[in-house]
C-alpha cells in the first residue's frame, strides 16, 4: 500500500460543491431523511442527515479527489491522529468519502491541521471540508467493510490510554496489533536520521510519530503509524533489509505500546500531527513554515528510496544520497543547509596551547577519512577539518560535538566552504594547514572494510588491536597510564590476543589516549590501533 505523503500546502475548501450528483436534494434547509446517495456505482445507501450550507465545524468531514484504488484504512488513517473515528462512508464511483470524528473539536483540529499541509494519498492531493451534515447514518450492512476496518482500528484505539507521567503510553495489546514499530539499526555505517526513517517507513502509510534514541550504543527508533495494518506491511518488507549499500541493515519488531507520546519536535522525536511542539532546548516552538515543511516528505533530499514490499536489494539509496541524507540531518526545510553533502567541518572551542593537526586527524580520523586539516591562523582555537565525503562530516559531527579535547568542550559544525585551501607554494604557514590526502592512516579506504561495522560514539572503553605476542597486559596498562588518565579495567580477547579491550576512568581520557596511542609503534613493526568500543568490561 503506498503511503500517505504530507507536502506543504494549501487552504482547505469548505462549500457547496460537496452537494454529489448522486443525492436528492431539495432546498438548502430540507431535512435530510430522505437523500440516497450512489456509492461504489452500484449499491444505494440511505444517508440521512441535516444539511446545512453555511460551511460551519462539524464533526463530520467531506474529503474530495481520493484516488481510485484507495482503502477505508487510508482515510481512516488521516483521521486517526486527532481523535477516535467513528464513521466512515466511501463514495467509490465518485472518488469521496465521508469521515465522522467522536468530537467537533477533533474535526476543527484536523481541518486547521490540513489547511496548512495539504493532505496527499498515494501521492494525489486530496481535498478536506467540513460536511454540511452533522452526524453519519450509514445503513451498516450496506456499509460492512468499512464498519469491520473502523472495528479493527478502534479496538486497538481503545487499548490506547496513556499513564500520566511516562513518555511512552503502554497497554495490554498483543503485539501484532500495535500499529508502533521498534526499529534496531546494524552496522550503522552511515547516520541514519529521522527524516530518512520517515522516508522509507512513508511508503506504507501515514507516520505519525518517531522517536529515536541510543540504548546500548546502538542507534533505535519508535515509529507509530496511523493503522497496524501498515506497521505490519512495513515489517514485511523492511525487516533484515539495509538502507544503504551493504550496511545500516533494519532489524523490526512490534512495540508493545501502542502510542508514542513525544514532547519535542527536533531531530531526535517528532510528532507529525503537531507541527506546533517547542524543540525543547529552551528556544520556542519552530516557525511555523518551517514545522510544515517537518511535515513535508523528504523527497526535498531527492534520496530515491527503493523500499518496494518484498524487495529483497537493498533499499538502494546510492552514496550520493546518502551524503544528501547524512547532510539533511534533522534539517528537512531548515533554511541555508545544502542537501548536497558538506565534507568540511568547522570545529571550535580548541584548546590552542595543545592542539595540533595530527591530533584533530587522528580523533575525527575516527569516523571517516580526513583529508586536510587547517588551524586558522588569526583564531587558533578553531579549524577546519575536510573529510573525505558528507556521510563522513556528519558522523564526526554527531559523534565528536560536545566532547572534551585537551580538557575544553569542542563544538563541531558543518563548515560553508567546500574545500580547505592548502597555503601557496613557499608560505610558511607555521605548519597549521595539513594535507592528509595520501595517509597510509586513513581506516575506510577499502570498501566492505571491518572497519565501517565497529563505529561507535566516543566511549571510556578503548579497542586495541595488532597487539604484537611479545607485548603484555602490563606493558600496555603502563603505556596508557602514561597519557595522564587512569587504567580501570583491562582484557585480552580470549580467541585472540592481538585485540583487547582497555576502559580508562572517562570518556575525555580516553579520547586522549586515543589522540596519542594509536598507530604507536610497539616494536617488530606493529602499530597499535586504537578505536573506541561498544563493550564494557
Amino acid at each position: 500500500m503506498d503511503g500517505i505523503v504530507t507536502e506543504v500546502a494549501v487552504g482547505v475548501k469548505r462549500g457547496s460543491d460537496e452537494l454529489l450528483s448522486g443525492s436528492v436534494l431539495s432546498s438548502p434547509n430540507s431535512n435530510m431523511s430522505g437523500v440516497v446517495v450512489t456509492a461504489n456505482g452500484n449499491d444505494s445507501k440511505k444517508f440521512k442527515g441535516e444539511d446545512k450550507m453555511d460551511g460551519a465545524p462539524s464533526r463530520v468531514l467531506h474529503i474530495r479527489k481520493l484516488p481510485g484504488e484507495v482503502t477505508e484504512t487510508e482515510v481512516i488513517a488521516l483521521g486517526l491522529p486527532f481523535g477516535k473515528v467513528t464513521n466512515i462512508l466511501m463514495l467509490k464511483g465518485k472518488n469521496q468519502a465521508f469521515l465522522e470524528l467522536a468530537t467537533e473539536e477533533a474535526a476543527i483540529t484536523m481541518v486547521n491541521y490540513y489547511s496548512a499541509v495539504t493532505p496527499h494519498l498515494r501521492n494525489q492531493p486530496i481535498y478536506i471540508q467540513y460536511s454540511n451534515h452533522k452526524e453519519l447514518k450509514t445503513d451498516n450492512t450496506l456499509n460492512q467493510r468499512a464498519q469491520v476496518v473502523l472495528q479493527a482500528v478502534t479496538a486497538v484505539q481503545t487499548a490506547n490510554t496513556p499513564l500520566s507521567g511516562t513518555t511512552v503510553s503502554e497497554s495490554a495489546v498483543t503485539p501484532a496489533q500495535s500499529p508502533v514499530l521498534r526499529i534496531i539499526i546494524d552496522n550503522m555505517y552511515y547516520p541514519v536520521t529521522l527524516d530518512v526513517l520517515h522516508q522509507i517507513f512513508s511508503k506504507f502509510g501515514a507516520v505519525l510519530k518517531i522517536i529515536t534514541f541510543t540504548k546500548n550504543n546502538q542507534f533505535q527508533a519508535l515509529l507509530q503509524y496511523g493503522d497496524p495494518v501498515n506497521a505490519q506491511q512495513a515489517k514485511l518488507a523492511l525487516d533484515g533489509q539495509n538502507i544503504y549499500n551493504a550496511c545500516c541493515t533494519l532489524r523490526i519488531d512490534f512495540s508493545k505500546l501502542v502510542n508514542l507520546n513525544v514532547k519535542y519536535n527536533n531531530d531526535k522525536s517528532r510528532d507529525y500531527t503537531r507541527p506546533d511542539l517547542p524543540s525543547g532546548d529552551g528556544q520556542p516552538a519552530l516557525d511555523p513554515a518551517i514545522a510544515a515543511a517537518f511535515a513535508k516528505e523528504t523527497s526535498l533530499l531527492g534520496l530515491p528510496v527503493a523500499a518496494v514490499p518484498g524487495a529483497l536489494s537493498p533499499l538502494a539509496i546510492p552514496n550520493a544520497a546518502a551524503a544528501a541524507a547524512a547532510a539533511a540531518a534533522g534539517r528537512v526545510g531548515m533554511p541555508g543547509v545544502s542537501a548536497g553533502g558538506n565534507t568540511v567541518l568547522l570545529v571550535s572551542n580548541l584548546n590552542e596551547e595543545m592542539v595540533t593537526p595530527q591530533s584533530l586527524f587522528t580523533l575525527f580520523g575516527v569516523y571517516g577519512d580526513v583529508q586536510r586539516v587547517k588551524i586558522l591562523y588569526n583564531k587558533k582555537d578553531s579549524a577546519l577539518i575536510q573529510m573525505a565525503d558528507g556521510n563522513q562530516s556528519q558522523l564526526a559531527m554527531n559523534h565528536l560535538n560536545g566532547q572534551k579535547m585537551y580538557g575544553k568542550i569542542i563544538r563541531v559544525t558543518l563548515s560553508k566552504h567546500q574545500t580547505v585551501q592548502l597555503p601557496r607554494e613557499g608560505l610558511d604557514d607555521q605548519g597549521l594547514t595539513k594535507d592528509f590526502g595520501n595517509s597510509p592512516l586513513h581506516r575506510f579506504k577499502k570498501p566492505g572494510s571491518k572497519n565501517f561495522q565497529n563505529i561507535f560514539p566516543p566511549s571510556a572503553t578503548l579497542h586495541l588491536s595488532n597487539i604484537p605476542p611479545s607485548v603484555a597486559e602490563e606493558d600496555l596498562r603502563t603505556l596508557f597510564a602514561n597519557t595522564g588518565g587512569t587504567v580501570k579495567a583491562f582484557k585480552f580477547f580470549q580467541r585472540d590476543h592481538k585485540m583487547a579491550l582497555l576502559q580508562m576512568a572517562t570518556v575525555e581520557e580516553a579520547i586522549q589516549a586515543l589522540i596519542d596511542l594509536h598507530n604507536y609503534n610497539l616494536g617488530e613493526n606493529h602499530h597499535l590501533r586504537v578505536s573506541f568500543s561498544k563493550s564494557t568490561i
